[in-house]
């Protein structure tokens, strides 16, 4: 119970320490030394060997994680989603392992994973949290399910992944840290800063850094400016899918717009289903689709024409390269040249490289050396 009891008291200790200029190096310190003891109480945790465990083996062309607190209809939305058999209840904990199911749409296999119910204090390893949190980590898309009369949820499952180091829809910090053998930490940015440079080089310290040139390229407060030089933080995408909503009378519904405003969700972004009653599911969907940033990529095959029915799935950005990497085989080595047609060629049938970024639709032939 060492490592707990530390951890503790620093969380104490910060939250009974006035945030001012005089104290910010302190609170650095110590928001440094609580990072290091929660991922030190983290390793212990998934080394011990007990408990079941939640080792999901990832497949299909995307993962995503049915983020919710017990009870709220993840496995009744999976079950509507899926070919997935998850049994449900109407009691708490009725999910005891991860469900994974596959989600069809657009030519595309999404696997969902119906992780167990989180509970506050799942970060702290409560309820197997700490294993529960692990297979969100992993996943390409976060999916909040909240039931309508609970909306509040929101802000507690929040705090439990970002204690876990998982940041939905933020970009990682634009900070950079270089070792070097002299000279001390020299702090470089391009903006103006409003934390103290001894703060900064006190965090840097405490991680272990005493030569180093650190650069930051943007406004960064303590806890942003940590999550820059850690390198196990998870910055996925996220949706807020509010379920149960065939239950509430219409005059509740403005009630319910004005909690989701009150935790900075933008109702209009906000898909609301009934998974018992299988509504709102086509939006949800597609709203899955876009988050994911998902493209078809048709590919034209030698002698058998171009393929619609099943083409190859991969993410907005991807290139040539990556198509190849995915279709597997001896594509990279016997790589010559491809050929594409649509949204991202110039013109049909152009010749272009490994490097080349792919669009949703593109027909995509490859030609290979003999």
């Amino acid at each position: 119970m060492g490592l707990e009891k530390d951890i503790e008291e620093i969380e104490q200790e910060i939250r009974n320490t006035p945030y001012n200029k005089s104290t910010e190096q302190h609170i650095g310190r110590l928001k440094s030394k609580l990072a290091e003891k929660k991922e030190t109480l983290a390793r212990r945790q998934s080394s011990s060997g007990g408990g079941p465990g939640y080792a999901v083996e990832k497949t299909g062309d995307a993962t995503v994680a049915l983020v919710g607190f017990p009870s709220v209809g993840k496995s009744t939305l999976l079950n509507a989603l899926t070919n997935a058999d998850s049994e449900t209840g109407s009691y708490e904990f009725t999910t005891i392992d991860v469900n994974p199911g596959m989600l069809q749409y657009r030519g595309a296999n999404i696997q969902l994973l119906d992780v167990p119910g989180l509970i506050e204090g799942a970060a702290g390893g409560r309820g197997d949290g700490q294993e529960v949190l692990s297979v969100v980590r992993t996943a390409d898309l976060v999916v909040f399910v909240l039931s309508v009369f609970e909306i509040d949820q929101y802000e507690r499952l929040s705090e439990e992944l970002y204690k876990n180091g998982i940041r939905p829809d933020q970009e990682p910090p634009r900070v950079s840290v270089r070792k070097k053998g002299k000279d001390g930490i020299a702090v470089n940015a391009s903006v103006d800063l409003r934390m103290d440079e001894g703060t900064i080089k006190g965090i840097l310290r405490e991680h272990g850094y005493t030569n180093a040139d650190v650069a930051i390229g943007e406004q960064v407060d303590l806890d942003r400016f940590i999550d820059g030089i850690r390198d196990n933080r998870v910055y996925l995408p996220s949706i807020v899918v509010v379920n149960k909503a065939d239950l509430i009378e219409p005059e509740y519904a403005e009630t319910v717009n004005e909690q989701l405003r009150g935790h900075g969700i933008d109702p209009e972004d906000a898909v609301f289903i009934s998974a018992t009653q299988q509504r709102g599911l086509d939006a949800l969907r597609e709203t899955v689709w876009e988050e994911l940033g998902l493209i078809r990529i048709y590919m034209d095959k030698p002698g058998r024409g171009v393929d619609y029915d099943e083409p190859l799935v991969l993410f907005e950005g991807d290139t040539v390269g990556d198509a190849c990497e995915k279709l597997g085989g001896a594509f990279d080595e016997r790589f010559r040249f491809a050929r594409v047609s649509g949204p991202s060629a110039k013109h049909d049938e152009q010749q272009v490289g490994l490097d080349h970024e792919l669009a949703d639709e593109d027909v995509l032939r490859i030609l290979t050396a003999r």
